[in-house]
């Protein structure tokens, strides 16, 4: 089959588009004809061993798909040839990627497609969405009525946290540019604030009269100094991004305000955690409300120019779906 592959570890150019050997499902897997692939920031840290992860090499590359059951092993109840799929977590610890005309994805990773759900959609906006659940609840433990600051709310996972809190009944405050503060108003954020202001903590300060309850900052930006100060009594940061971020913490007035910091990765979520978020992406990829701002669909060949692309900081707000196809 083909595929957009790696020898090695290394930078966008060492990605390859060639023939690899088909994937050979265990029982407990299911082997998917691949419809659709997103590319995302986490699969050139990777690609490139900023991630350090157990790979086999030629590693093909990419963590998303969605797709048709082509069959299923014994061990893999609940999936039939011809079922719409999607997964959100191949292509490391051990796992091929998801860049291919196939693939065996383990059955405790993948997901029914809700019908009438276009694969490209679904696709573009899995990952964002199971991290931005990931971050609100299973780490940042969002309750109804609490306020959530989300810097970068006019990006994919940033515009995923207005979605699902709000949805959640929190109130959001989200910093954007003023060029994206529309679109995050109308995914659900009470007020939008230019990032880029001199006062912007104090801005921030107005809009959170009662300090931020949850603070994620999905721009990977970091600033823990402003972010503490911010916080509301037992307030939580959760950081979810900017992985060569090297903030000061200003420890003392975190612990007299009873507040907590806590680092995930979506790479290290278990599969219960993976199928807990699965059941909200689903419900709210069936009622609309999880999309792409904008949607770009290249041939998998583009794999490595896509790569590029995302590194050089060109696909801000912008979803690229490779398609197997021609």
């Amino acid at each position: 089959m083909r595929a957009a592959f790696i020898p090695r570890l290394g930078p966008a150019e060492a990605i390859r588009y060639g023939e690899v050997p088909d994937p050979v499902p265990g029982p407990t897997d299911v082997l998917v004809d691949v419809a659709a692939v997103s590319v995302n920031p986490v699969d050139t840290f990777v690609r490139s061993g900023l991630f350090r992860t157990s790979l086999p090499f030629p590693f093909v590359i990419g963590r998303d798909l969605v797709g048709t059951v082509v069959r299923a092993g014994p061990g893999a109840p609940g999936f039939a040839p011809g079922d719409r799929v999607w997964c959100n977590s191949l292509g490391h610890d051990g796992r091929q990627g998801a860049a291919a005309e196939r693939a065996a994805v383990p059955a405790d990773r993948l997901y029914h497609l809700p019908p009438g759900v276009d694969p490209a959609t679904a696709v573009a906006v899995v990952h964002p969405a199971a991290t931005a659940y990931l971050a609100l609840f299973t780490h940042g433990g969002l309750r109804t009525g609490e306020t959530v600051l989300v810097g970068g709310g006019g990006g994919n996972v940033g515009g995923a946290l207005i979605v699902l809190a709000a949805e959640a009944g929190a109130r959001v405050v989200a910093t954007a540019r003023p060029a994206d503060a529309e679109h995050c108003l109308a995914l659900g954020a009470t007020e939008v604030l230019d990032y880029r202001a001199p006062d912007l903590p104090d801005l921030i300060r107005a809009a959170c009269p009662g300090g931020v309850d949850l603070h994620l900052d999905s721009s990977g930006t970091n600033d823990l100094t402003t972010a503490v100060d911010l916080l509301a009594p037992r307030g939580r940061i959760v950081l979810l991004a900017g992985a060569r971020s090297r903030p000061e913490l200003p420890a003392g007035q975190l612990y007299m305000k009873d507040g907590s910091i806590r680092g995930f990765v979506i790479s290290h979520a278990t599969g219960a955690e993976l199928a807990g978020a699965a059941v909200t992406v689903n419900r709210l990829l069936a009622a609309g409300r999880l999309r792409p701002r904008t949607l770009e669909i290249r041939p998998l060949s583009a794999a490595a120019e896509t790569h590029q692309r995302l590194e050089k900081g060109e696909l801000n707000g912008r979803r690229v779906v490779l398609t197997p196809g021609p």
